[in-house]
């Protein structure tokens, strides 16, 4: 089993460029709310966690908790995810938060870290485990880049709640109907969905959830690879319908703790956990020479600097340039894959020079940061050119807004080359995305459609839905 499929991998770098700064003041103030919960936490646990220098965040999307590890607490250390453009980002958190000190900011996968044996002091993870079909891979890698006695943190990650009936997928809360937001005020709500409360959006995007550990196998997992570990664990207690159930569940626990609770109503774990050993003796990190500590994810090779600021693999042909403050330091091949550049089979509105491949119906470029979309009326039209052989496949994604809701039912059609070639409805505002495979051919005229057509007040434009990026993927990825 992969833990990641390619596929995955490339719906989590789409996701994570538009989403990490696409709505700049709210994810703002959402980056801000988890770094004072994280940072509480941290300081608890200060005597457990130790020194933190160097330190290594996973999946960090943007940064914003490596920002706060690198100004708050002081440590020296890298910011990594596999989005390098929600990293290039980061760059916003520190003007806006007027902070001093940055992390390394390095593009790589968590299941090959591109970072040496037993180099990093303390490793965190938030929310991002679960986005693992084989999260003891990522566990395994973490140990290996841990020094001895090095801490590795996850943190929020997911608990398999076991009172549900598991009837359907809920959407986040900011999107429910009234009468899921009502049972979700009363408690009820999560007795009846088949796991955490928002994943449906992330798994429609592309992205696959593991909701499938509970309490006890995420113990099983921290006492079989490290030596000692403390825990947080957040029980909901929503409304009346989960606090009689928690109340009862802890009076009921001979140690009056909420592990009973946890194991009925799931919530979310912060883990603690030390590898064995001891770090004495280790020399101590050079923040000047980060380098030293990296490793060539191709050949396992030591990387240098030069003084254009590129890595470069001692032992291969391997580089990554300096890219706006990023590193890229992926394989080769998924490299080339998720970052292809500037190609005829891809529009994406983030980049220059996406107008080429623009057809009629299609209105100005709005947005910011990874969340640049244009508008279109009823119908508009891309023309892609292959570039990859063998079977393909077309994925548009776009947004509904909640305005077009009240003007009838929300149907996309999109045909290629002049034949269907798929139609979804939506039933609520949002991200969606439409896939379909197309058939063989050196170039592809997609014709996208929509409805209902609605005018928004003190606009003349005929509007239906927007789009961010409309791309040709191979087939085989996604099946």
């Amino acid at each position: 089993m992969k833990a990641q499929t390619l596929s995955v991998k490339r719906a989590q770098v789409e996701f994570h460029n538009f989403a990490s700064l696409g709505e700049p003041e709210r994810v703002l103030a959402t980056y801000a709310e988890e770094n004072r919960r994280r940072g509480g936490l941290l300081r608890k646990h200060a005597a457990f966690t130790g020194c933190m220098t160097p330190f290594l965040e996973i999946g960090a999307n943007a940064g914003h908790t490596s920002y706060m590890l690198a100004n708050e607490f002081g440590a020296d250390g890298f910011a990594l995810d596999i989005s390098a453009d929600a990293l290039r980002h980061g760059i916003a958190l520190q003007e806006h938060w007027n902070l001093s000190r940055a992390p390394v900011r390095v593009a790589g996968d968590a299941v090959n870290l591109p970072f040496r044996d037993g180099s990093m002091r303390f490793v965190m993870a938030c929310q991002m485990l679960s986005q693992f079909m084989d999260i003891e891979a990522v566990f395994v890698e973490v140990k290996r880049v841990l020094m001895p006695g090095g801490v590795f943190v996850f943190a929020e990650e997911p608990l398999r709640r076991l009172l549900s009936l598991r009837l359907y997928r809920c959407p986040y809360v900011d999107l429910m109907k009234p009468w899921e937001r009502k049972l979700y005020e009363w408690g009820l709500l999560g007795y009846l969905v088949r796991d955490v409360i928002g994943a449906h959006q992330e798994e429609s995007f592309g992205i696959r959830q593991n909701h499938t550990l509970g309490l006890k196998d995420w113990h099983r997992l921290v006492t079989k690879h490290f030596a000692a570990h403390e825990y947080e664990l957040f029980v909901p207690e929503r409304g009346w319908g989960e606090a009689v159930v928690k109340r009862a569940a802890v009076r009921l626990d001979p140690y009056r703790s909420v592990w009973r609770a946890a194991r009925l109503l799931g919530g979310t774990l912060t883990a603690f956990c030390r590898k064995a050993g001891d770090a004495a003796g280790v020399a101590p990190f050079d923040p000047v020479r980060f380098e030293s500590v990296l490793r060539c994810p191709d050949c396992y090779g030591s990387l240098t600097r030069r003084e254009d600021e590129a890595l470069t693999c001692t032992a291969c042909s391997y580089e990554a340039p300096n890219e706006d403050g990023v590193y890229n330091l992926l394989r080769s091949a998924d490299r080339k894959e998720l970052y292809p550049g500037e190609r005829p089979d891809i529009l994406d509105m983030t980049r220059a020079g996406h107008e080429r491949l623009l057809g009629e119906g299609w209105y100005g470029l709005e947005g910011v940061y990874g969340n640049k979309y244009r508008w279109i009326g009823p119908r508009a039209t891309v023309r892609l050119t292959r570039v990859d052989p063998g079977p393909l496949r077309l994925r548009i994604r776009g947004h509904a807004p909640e305005a077009a809701f009240a003007h009838g039912a929300v149907k996309v059609r999109a045909s290629v080359n002049g034949e269907p070639a798929g139609e979804t409805g939506l039933d609520r505002p949002g991200l969606f995305v439409l896939e379909a495979d197309v058939p063989d051919a050196e170039e592809y005229l997609v014709e996208i459609e929509a409805r209902p057509v609605w005018r928004a007040p003190g606009d003349i434009r005929d509007l239906t839905l927007n789009f961010s990026m409309i791309r040709l993927v191979r087939r085989e990825e996604n099946e």
